[in-house]
């Protein structure tokens, strides 16, 4: 909670932004996860908690379901995403695995590198 009655408190709401979705600058690039802010690190089990979906369409949100079709999207298109990953990285082990025991590596070897 922010003391909006207070000098400071006013300051705060001033310079508070707030954007429905992803702001246009940050939509394109890639999203990570902070393993420190995982509910199952955090929490304890058994532990009563809320999605901030579900306290803002108590309180009349309207666009849950454009969220929750946007998000089986990125789901999709994030296992895309990691396929491809895990078949570039496939590649990768074996060409190295494969110069490695070449010639030119060999004697790289020799000298130290």
């Amino acid at each position: 909670m922010i003391q909006h009655k207070t000098a400071r408190g006013k300051a705060a709401l001033e310079r508070l932004k707030v954007f429905e979705g992803i702001p246009p600058p940050y939509d394109k690039k890639k999203r990570v996860v902070v393993p420190n802010a995982l509910r199952v690190l955090r929490l304890k089990p058994g532990r009563k908690y809320t999605t901030l979906s579900k306290l803002s369409s108590a309180v009349g949100w309207k666009y849950e379901d454009v969220v929750a079709k946007l998000e089986a999207k990125r789901k999709v298109s994030s296992a895309e995403y990691y396929a491809k990953k895990r078949a570039f990285n496939k590649k990768v082990a074996t060409a190295s695995a494969a110069t490695a025991e070449s010639d030119v590596a060999k004697q790289l070897a020799a000298l130290g590198y």
